[in-house]
Order: structure tokens, then C-alpha cells, then sequence
């Protein structure tokens, strides 16, 4: 491998650790954005999915997705400051009436990471 191929950008649908994975998405001002999750502990993290059915059984057939590398992932929450990456969390739950919400991000969080 020479300079150039290391300095590129990575490939969003090159394989890596897991693959191409299944991001949960919401409509945003400008096309998809990635939904944002918190871990019990409140921090915030980026999800995704090794399966689509692990997707689905955890968010819902109304959740919608896209594919992407794990570099894929975290370049693009890493400008909002997120550096968690959960894959294939087994649950998510919503959260307590009355808590507080943070803005910003989705009312969901993560009943625990992996």
C-alpha cells in the first residue's frame, strides 16, 4: 500500500471489523441523519447493526437504515462529538416519563453496550 491509498478517505461500503453495517436513520433538513442513542450512563453513541432483522427486532419495522463501514459511521459523528459506536445492542428502551430529554439527540437509549 502506498502513501496516496492510506491518506484516501474509506471506501463507506468497504468491509471492516463487522462489515457494512445497518445504521438506523431519521428524515433530516437535508436527506437522512444518523439517529444518536444514549448508553444507561447518558453518554451519547452512534448504533448499528450487523443484521437488518437485529435492527428490526430491536427498532421496529418502521425503522429506517442505510449501509456503511464502521470508519463510514464514525467519521460521520465524530463532528458531533460522539466517539461510541454500540453494534448489535440487544435492546432499546425508552426513557423514563418525566426525565429530562436532551436535545439534539433521540429519546431512546441503549439498555446496555457492548
Amino acid at each position: 500500500m502506498n502513501d496516496n491509498q492510506r491518506a484516501e478517505d474509506p471506501d463507506p461500503l468497504q468491509p471492516d471489523r463487522a462489515g457494512a453495517l445497518f445504521v438506523p436513520v431519521r428524515p433530516g433538513p437535508a436527506g437522512c441523519c444518523a439517529r444518536l442513542f444514549r448508553t444507561p450512563l447518558g453518554a451519547r453513541t452512534a448504533v448499528a447493526f450487523t443484521h437488518e432483522r437485529r435492527l428490526v427486532r430491536t427498532l421496529g419495522q418502521r425503522q429506517h437504515w442505510i449501509r456503511l463501514s464502521e470508519p463510514a459511521i464514525r467519521a460521520l459523528v465524530a463532528p458531533l462529538g460522539v466517539t461510541g459506536l454500540v453494534v448489535d445492542p440487544p435492546l432499546a428502551v425508552l426513557p423514563v416519563a418525566g426525565a429530562p430529554r436532551a436535545t439534539g439527540t433521540q429519546a431512546l437509549s441503549l439498555a446496555r453496550t457492548a
